[in-house]
């Protein structure tokens, strides 16, 4: 390269301040494309410009430089014509014996004809020559362009020669150059860094330094990119800690079904502890009863048995080999149930003050469902739980009215719903911009007094929560249509790279329609 840039500079030079690519590349005989990287180079330390521009050449094909040599192929017709006359199959198979690409005899023919020199005799339909001699001037063009003197053809000759496919025109940008503002014959390696010893010795101040580009892009990285349901998630979780929330411990995806489903006062016979609803374990198949508090344990047993003030229960037996199946956890709520336990202590003991709490969690759940383009067996669950004195449903609307309007969905619907350990319960519906219409968000409620009263909270204590998927949002924020191009072996690693940062709340909020 630095070979190269000397000679561009003394070409420029020599040329009185002007020059060009092309003539470069061919004075050192080197590909242009090399010459253009020392161009780029010198132009961009100022020292040359360089100006751009179409430049047209011709060169000829592989056939052309054979009948630059031997003729052109109405010669080699002529040739093999004598006096008698000659048959179309004789000649074909007289210019076939020659080291000649296959189509000569009939294009040489062709050419022949239309150039008078042949005809076909009608009597005897043999090919006979029309003049004493000829004179090939195709081979003297095609010649001229080999000693690279194509300038000397007329345009009609280029025209003719490039219509037989004996030339081929290439257009490509040589450069213009002319001297720049730093134009020197030999090129001084500029600075990058102020050193110590620069400073030291004072050779700073004659240094010449390279001035800093700050509109050059960084290197694209090559990995670490967020996958999009993390992108999602970390938008929940600044939203839920803006909120004052503190994030749950969901580590532990293995779960008993006494936390899962027992403390949250759902009934042991209900569908959803069935086998074809939850993935129960085979080993170990049980967690020992006795890891759990007994005293608890046994206040749930009564409240499932018998009910608690104001409420009968189920009114069965509670099995205690029911409760101590193991199974992957179906929903986060068993690990809301652990953090309300745990804080329900300083009442149960009587060691202080009941304290409010703000707490939330995202993470995997596992249900036994049939996998489709909106159902997996394994998703995210984005819940928030809130616990303190008189909270109402109307604290519960309130709450999620901050929350969807932080992600950027202000206008919300509710619908009465059932849920085993909430009442009241609530489905959410929220117009989303990128639909254009109302879609179900998720599911809502105040935790019953079946589930509290048993860890020990006070009366007047209350619990709203509510729950969505991670992968609905993603989806819709993403444009995509099935769920197993989101999560799962299919998802592409391209997709993952290129998509997009996620910001939730940033959309512009559409008013929806109002129904007449």
């Amino acid at each position: 390269m630095a070979e190269l840039e000397v000679a561009v500079l003394r070409h420029v030079h020599e040329g009185e301040g002007g020059g060009d690519s092309a003539e470069v590349a061919l004075a050192q005989q080197v590909d242009h494309l090399a010459v253009i990287g020392a161009v780029k180079s010198l132009e961009s330390a100022e020292m040359i410009t360089a100006e751009g521009y179409k430049k047209t050449e011709v060169e000829l094909t592989a056939d052309a430089k054979i009948y630059a040599e031997s003729g052109s192929p109405e010669a080699h017709v002529y040739s093999q014509i004598p006096a008698e006359g000659i048959s179309i199959p004789d000649l074909q198979k007289a210019i076939g014996g020659k080291q000649l690409p296959k189509d000569t005899a009939s294009l040489g023919q062709r050419q022949a004809m239309a150039q008078k020199w042949v005809s076909i005799d009608r009597a005897t339909k043999l090919l006979v020559r029309q003049v004493d001699s000829i004179e090939d001037t195709v081979q003297q063009q095609l010649q001229r362009v080999a000693a690279g003197k194509a300038s000397e053809l007329s345009e009609a000759e280029v025209k003719n020669l490039t219509k037989r496919k004996l030339l081929a025109v290439r257009t490509w940008t040589a450069y213009r150059l002319a001297r720049g503002p730093k134009f020197a014959l030999e090129r001084k390696k500029q600075h990058t860094d102020l050193t110590v010893e620069m400073l030291r010795d004072g050779t700073w101040e004659k240094a010449d330094f390279k001035a800093y580009n700050y509109a050059a892009l960084c290197p694209q990285p090559l990995g670490g990119y967020l996958h999009p349901l993390l992108k999602v998630r970390s938008q929940f979780r600044k939203i839920f800690m803006q909120m004052g929330f503190e994030e749950m411990p969901t580590n532990a995806w293995l779960e008993n079904s006494f936390w899962n489903f027992d403390s949250l006062f759902q009934p042991q016979q209900h569908p959803a502890r069935d086998a074809h609803d939850t993935f129960f374990l085979t080993t170990p198949a049980t967690t020992s009863m006795e890891k759990l508090p007994q005293d608890y344990v046994q206040v749930v047993r009564n409240t499932h048995e018998r009910g608690i003030d104001g409420s009968r229960g189920y009114e069965s037996y509670w099995k205690t080999s029911e409760a101590a199946k193991n199974l992957l956890r179906t929903h986060t709520t068993a690990v809301s149930a652990r953090m309300l336990y745990r804080l329900a202590k300083i009442c149960r003991d009587g060691t202080g003050e009941f304290q409010p709490a703000k707490y939330f969690s995202i993470d995997r759940v596992f249900r036994n469902e049939a996998i489709d383009r909106t159902h997996l067996a394994e998703f995210h669950q984005v819940e928030g739980v809130v616990c303190d004195r008189g909270l109402t449903l109307g604290n519960l609307i309130g709450m999620l009215r901050e929350f969807f309007k932080r992600m950027g969905m202000p206008e919300l619907r509710f619908k009465p719903a059932y849920n085993p350990y909430t009442e009241p319960s609530m489905e959410i519906f929220g117009y989303s911009n990128e639909l254009g219409k109302w879609m179900e968000l998720g599911n809502s409620g105040m935790f019953r007094p079946e589930m509290l009263r048993p860890m020990g909270f006070p009366e007047d204590v209350n619990v709203i929560a509510w729950g969505l998927s991670l992968e609905r949002p993603t989806m819709i924020l993403n444009k995509m249509n099935n769920i197993r191009d989101l999560f799962g072996h299919k998802v592409s690693l391209a997709a993952v790279g290129d998509n997009p940062v996620c910001r939730l709340g940033f959309q512009g909020h559409v008013v929806p329609p109002v129904a007449t």
